[in-house]
């Protein structure tokens, strides 16, 4: 980091602060700063304001606490969260340890492309002993800091129950990922719905781009059973939330969270209902074929792919709104034809590929204690994978005990080790003997830990074909 002197005259001693260059900013009089002042950051004031914090001499110093993060967001609105999904390009950047903001913005200052920084489902929340109030402080920090006033949005991602959306949207979230998989059913049943026969049956819609869909009496039979409900559930969330035009946050449709891949023909019949019904969305995201495993590649045919996300987005322009894909992390080999078939219109979501990250610049740097984390995250996988759909072989992972230091950030380019610290993340932040100890390896390496989300989170908008600014 290039940290900038700061001279001013008073009894305050600013020999210790170390001022991030890109937050100095002035308001009516005052001077604004962030500063690394040690073992953390700080929010300092030059002059009269109501910032909170100790005054002395005319200096306000406050801790980067929730009050200073309130404090940015009402003085300087760039800070807060803004609904985005109206832009072509958007790409949800999950920080589960809320510092991979400066990295994060590093590729959004390069690339045409919008962020959603703020990106937490309540599963993560729960793993990582963090709240929806400390994922936006941390990313209304690393825009203060950074001077990123492009703009960014929040996703209360994969909520499910009315009382998380109310959570998310109370403090100023400006995205709402609908997870509608709880009300899904598998493959096996058909429900007859005659209002349904009558509005499908013997007709043929046309999608444009020469692309139509018909429906059988069998296929229509089974995606209602399939679809009904969680069509009634999105429904009703958007009568309670979204209706009165009161609320301006981004709606997206989850679909996606299912054992079995969603059909073109499904996804007309889901989104059709969902615009008859009145329902306005920014994004849906279907369950796509072949396999979008965590942290890793797509597995799977990627002709099958492309045919299908032909058809998908097709659907998605028919309609109004992008494509989202989901657990897009790392997904490398699809992303030339999302960005393709999609005409450079779509939503992308990562997150756990930024803890990947950290964790290699851990194994770069501290060799003796990542040796320490990995041999936890072994004996704690089976637990973990409760929560994830992983293919995971703990067998083809190499042994670190026969690896040299230098060998061991080659580990984070295999599958199955990644997916093994990939999924074990709150496992491992939740330990006593981890989670201080790693805090304060990031901090000291911040500047690599930066560097390296950048680079990797660059390499993602490449392949999806957007342009640099």
């Amino acid at each position: 980091m290039n940290y900038k002197p700061f001279v001013t005259g008073g009894c305050v001693d600013f020999d210790k602060y170390r001022v991030y260059p890109k937050s100095v900013r002035t308001l009516d009089g005052a001077t604004f700063f962030m500063a690394d002042a040690g073992d953390a950051d700080v929010l300092v004031c030059v002059g009269k304001s109501e910032m909170p914090g100790k005054t002395r001499c005319g200096v306000t110093v406050s801790p980067c606490d929730h009050a200073a993060a309130e404090f940015l967001r009402r003085t300087f609105p760039f800070t807060a969260p803004v609904p985005v999904l109206s832009s072509p390009r958007t790409v949800g950047v999950g920080d589960r340890l809320g510092i991979a903001g400066p990295g994060h913005i590093r590729v959004f200052e390069k690339y045409d492309a919008l962020p959603v920084l703020c990106q937490q489902s309540i599963r993560e929340l729960n793993l990582t002993h963090r709240t929806y109030e400390d994922v936006l402080d941390a990313s209304t920090f690393a825009v203060y800091r950074e001077g990123f006033e492009r703009g960014f949005g929040a996703d209360g991602d994969h909520l499910k129950k009315p009382e998380d959306v109310a959570y998310a949207l109370s403090l100023g979230f400006t995205m709402i990922t609908l997870d509608c998989s709880e009300h899904i059913r598998g493959d096996g049943g058909s429900t007859a719905c005659p209002e349904c026969e009558a509005r499908y049956l013997g007709k043929t819609f046309d999608v444009g781009e020469g692309q139509s869909v018909t429906f059988t009496a069998d296929e229509l039979a089974k995606i209602v059973y399939i679809y009904g409900e969680a069509i009634d559930f999105a429904v009703s969330i958007w009568d309670q939330f979204f209706a009165s035009g009161e609320n301006r946050a981004d709606f997206e449709i989850s679909i996606d969270e299912t054992a079995t891949p969603t059909t073109p023909l499904q996804h007309f019949f889901v989104a059709n209902e969902l615009t008859r019904r009145g329902v306005k969305i920014a994004t849906m995201a279907p369950r796509f074929c072949g396999e979008f495993q965590k942290g890793v590649d797509y597995m799977g045919d990627l002709a099958q792919f492309e045919r299908e996300m032909h058809i998908h987005a097709q659907i998605a322009r028919h309609f109004g709104y992008k494509i989202s894909v989901h657990s897009g992390s790392d997904k490398f080999s699809v992303f030339p034809c999302v960005g393709r078939e999609t005409r450079g219109v779509f939503h992308v979501k990562t997150a756990g590929t930024n803890w990947l990250e950290a964790m290699r610049v851990v194994a770069e740097h501290d060799p003796a204690l990542y040796r320490e984390i990995h041999r936890f995250a072994l004996a704690s996988f089976d637990e973990a994978r409760a929560y994830y759909h992983v293919t995971t072989d703990l067998t083809k992972i190499p042994d670190v005990d026969t690896l040299s230091d230098a060998e061991l950030p080659a580990l984070f380019t295999q599958n199955d080790a990644r997916q093994l610290i990939h999924i074990t993340y709150g496992l491992i932040l939740s330990d006593e003997r981890f989670h201080d100890r790693l805090y304060a390896f990031w901090r000291a390496h911040a500047e690599e830990y930066a560097a390296a989300v950048a680079s990797h989170i660059g390499r993602h908008l490449a392949l999806l074909g957007v342009a640099e600014r």
